[in-house]
């Protein structure tokens, strides 16, 4: 496999997105669009892992979306408890250190409970860290971090500062981000930390994005050339 992804990041984000119009088009209600969505996040996360990637980040539920109906919130509490109650996946048998950013804190107590077991559980896995945005918001990671600071007495402020206070501290930047479903924003994803990420924006649903479709990402990153604001010639 290494053969074939000569580059890969370090760090891969995906703003899992198509979810709703994916049941929609199937006339199923939107809930069988979101459960179907936790089985290609489940594929996407072992895979990367398996591909030697070291950080995964998922913008799993955002800070607008308490504005969406009460049923659809209770369906997805639901969704997030069977994934942190359960262990869908095999963190431990894949080495996963499961992290939250975002203040998960805000939701019925008993979600609250079982992501901290699981962070707990998980928090000495070496092999991938699994960093999910749960009542997330760009905006909101860094008035947190700037309040934190406050709180602190920080008086001088520089880049390593402030990325410790972020809920990312002592994460890689994400080098490559995915937004699925063909919609062209970041939707208040990671906006500090995506400074220099590059960005990918396929057609395809979220629970239509499988394993080839990871593929044909990763190869796009292969060709990117990433500068950082400098200049880098072309080898010939």
């Amino acid at each position: 496999m290494t053969k074939v992804f000569a580059k890969l990041p370090r760090h891969i984000a995906f703003i899992i997105d198509g979810n709703g119009r994916w049941a929609k088009r199937r006339g199923l209600p939107r809930m069988f669009g979101h459960r179907a969505g936790i089985e290609t996040l489940k594929e996407n996360i072992v895979e990367c892992r398996n591909l030697g990637i070291d950080v995964v980040s998922v913008f799993g539920f955002s800070t607008e979306n308490w504005n969406r109906p009460q049923p659809e919130l209770d369906g997805l509490f639901n969704l997030f408890e069977e994934f942190f109650k359960n262990e869908t996946i095999d963190f431990m048998g894949l080495g996963i250190k499961v992290r939250i950013m975002g203040d998960y804190t805000k939701f019925p107590q008993h979600l609250v409970d079982n992501a901290k077991a699981l962070i707990e559980r998980t928090k000495n896995n070496d092999k991938m860290v699994l960093n999910m945005g749960i009542n997330y918001g760009g905006h909101d990671d860094i008035l947190h971090a700037v309040n934190n600071m406050i709180k602190d007495g920080v008086k001088d402020v520089d880049k390593a500062t402030m990325e410790g206070y972020l809920y990312t501290s002592g994460l890689p930047a994400p080098d490559f981000v995915v937004r699925t479903s063909g919609e062209l924003r970041i939707s208040n994803f990671m906006l500090w930390q995506m400074a220099y990420s590059e960005l990918y924006f396929p057609k395809t649903l979220w629970p239509d994005f499988h394993k080839k479709d990871l593929y044909k990402a990763l190869k796009s990153y292969q060709k990117r050339n990433r500068r950082y604001g400098a200049i880098k010639e072309d080898k010939k």
